[in-house]
């Protein structure tokens, strides 16, 4: 969000956490954030010995599902369009 948007750190975490509808404190609660993540199909991050179970998106697929939420481009995901045609 600083990059893409130009914003200040504290106006990147309040965008982030707005768009995802938690606190700003909440962004650093691992707790909380794995169900963020798990809710809106975000990726969990396995060092944190998290259960990946077969329907959890991971690598790309997360990517895509940030990149729609949070409504930046991700250049991996713009990449992929790019490569396969794909829109949105």
């Amino acid at each position: 969000m600083q990059i893409t948007r130009g914003m200040r750190l504290k106006q990147a975490k309040e965008y982030v956490a707005g768009k995802l509808s938690v606190s700003v404190m909440d962004l650093s609660d691992p707790v909380v954030m794995l169900d963020v993540r798990k809710e809106r199909g975000l990726g969990a991050s396995t060092e944190a010995g998290e259960i990946l179970y077969v329907d959890d998106p991971v690598g790309l697929e997360a990517k895509f599902h940030i990149a729609e939420l949070l409504d930046i481009p991700i250049n991996s995901v713009e990449r992929f369009k790019a490569m396969t045609g794909a829109r949105g």
